[in-house]
């Protein structure tokens, strides 16, 4: 879709399609123009057909369900039915959580629609209470959901539409077989709308299984030359490994009056690191990851929502479905595993039609080749200069280092950053074998390299570079899987 016709689709086109109450709502929330992805769904939606719709993160596709359902569920209310009519289905609790508050903005122009929002780390029992007095409108995580329908209190028997979004990553958290038993159990009369960032051959079977043969395919990113959305600047810096920790330190004096987010590949790290810039450099920072209690992690995500100026350490717990407003930059302080991860991450910022933003993915030189790799998916960095100069942190890495809590923590951090490389699959790039474990634990605040056990695990065709790494072992004098520097 071009930008002109992005410009002049307004949401108001929509009016012989879409109640009053719907269209009031989109005014009152600040919505005129619809995004591509919003003006190639929603007709064909509102006209029941079953959709497909890929799009790139940060599109406005959760506007593009909300509509048609809430107008399916208008319909049978007016038809005098009360019952949970429609559901969507969300991949982490954060992600439904906040298309449940989005929800209820929306709503606040209907009347009588009844929601509840079904996630784990909640009270199952009250959640119970809610769906047996009955609702209209079940925004869950796949598990929870599936633990309400095998029980007499959730009424499903009425469901006319069911949104699964972010599909692609119900499987990467394990949801697949939930996934198929909350299918099964749904009325086959119904309208299914499948929203994934990337398409797979996992969520090929998905769209077999769970829509109908004449299913309706969009796909707003086709035509684009980019991966990733307009207005979004991003580049990437090298520096050396020992001196990372002193390179994010500048980087969050420097975004200090900015709204940032900073991923990181193990929890250990997150809470290493939210500690020392915390506790020892007097710096105002958050953290989110997933061995949080929900609790926490949701007061952490009200709190980032609701600042002008705020660092998030993360991992990627976070970095799919929270739209949080006017995020400026997103640092990716670890590399991601692959192309989507990188897409995901930096969909956090630039959200929405004429928003800008920005992002740095910090590399070791030995990972430069990172960059090649996502200029082959259509992902295009610029080279940004280091600083010359960094404060140095020694002096407040030592002090911090004479609680044993604080060393535990950063031994902890050390190992988390070794396990989370020992898993990625581009061994080339992400090389076990030619790693400074020095200068890793220098980057950690320790003066002594932690002695861990290290799983080469390259698959048959990498054999060669084993006998490699064993011959290497050999000369050292070290055993094959422990090396110490």
């Amino acid at each position: 879709m071009s930008d002109h016709s992005t410009i002049t689709s307004k949401f108001k086109t929509l009016k012989y399609k879409v109640s009053a109450a719907s269209l009031k709502a989109v005014k009152t929330m600040g919505y005129k123009y619809m995004t591509d992805v919003q003006a190639a769904v929603l007709p064909k939606a509102l006209d029941g057909v079953d959709l497909v719709a890929t799009a790139k993160t940060g599109s406005g596709k959760t506007l593009a369900f909300l509509i048609p359902l809430l107008e399916i569920v208008v319909k049978h209310l007016n038809n005098h039915i009360q019952a949970t009519i429609g559901i969507i289905i969300s991949p982490t609790r954060e992600l439904a959580t906040q298309t449940y508050t989005v929800l209820q903005e929306f709503i606040f122009q209907h009347e009588n629609i009844k929601t509840a929002l079904v996630i784990g780390g909640e009270s199952k029992k009250k959640q119970s209470m809610e769906l047996l007095q009955g609702v209209n409108v079940v925004v869950a995580t796949p598990g929870r959901l599936f633990d309400h329908m095998r029980t007499k209190h959730f009424d499903y028997k009425n469901v006319k539409c069911l949104v699964l979004d972010e599909a692609d990553k119900i499987f990467q958290y394990g949801f697949e077989e939930d996934l198929k038993q909350i299918i099964n159990r749904l009325p086959k009369e119904r309208q299914t709308l499948l929203f994934s960032a990337t398409v797979s051959d996992r969520t090929d079977a998905l769209i077999r299984s769970a829509m109908k043969n004449d299913v309706v395919s969009i796909n707003t990113s086709e035509d684009n030359m980019k991966a990733t959305v307009e207005g979004l600047k991003q580049g990437y810096v090298t520096c050396e490994t020992e001196y990372r920790l002193w390179w994010l330190h500048k980087m969050l004096m420097k975004t200090q009056k900015q709204k940032v987010m900073v991923f990181f590949s193990s929890c250990k790290s997150v809470e290493f690191h939210h500690d020392f810039f915390s506790n020892h450099c007097n710096m105002s920072v958050l953290c989110i990851h997933g061995k949080m209690n929900q609790a926490d992690r949701t007061a952490t995500i009200g709190n980032f929502y609701n600042a002008d100026a705020m660092a998030l350490l993360c991992t990627d717990l976070a970095a799919r479905g929270l739209d949080i407003p006017a995020v400026d930059w997103i640092v990716q302080f670890d590399p991601p595993s692959d192309t989507n991860e990188y897409i995901h991450r930096v969909g956090r910022t630039a959200r929405g039609l004429g928003t800008t933003g920005n992002a740095v993915l910090l590399l070791r030189p030995e990972e430069e080749d990172f960059v090649n790799y996502l200029k082959d998916a259509k992902i295009y960095l610029d080279k940004y200069e280091s600083w010359n100069a960094y404060y140095n942190l020694q002096t407040k890495l030592d002090a911090a280092m004479e609680n044993i809590e604080f060393r535990t923590l950063a031994i902890d951090a050390y190992e988390g950053y070794i396990r989370a490389l020992e898993v990625r699959k581009l061994k080339d790039i992400f090389n076990l074998l030619t790693i400074d474990l020095n200068k890793v634990a220098k980057s950690f605040g320790l003066k002594e390299t932690p002695e861990i056990d290290i799983r080469i695990g390259f698959s048959k065709k990498h054999r060669p570079r084993k006998k490699m790494a064993a011959m290497l072992a050999a000369k050292s004098d070290i055993p094959t899987k422990r090396m110490k520097s």
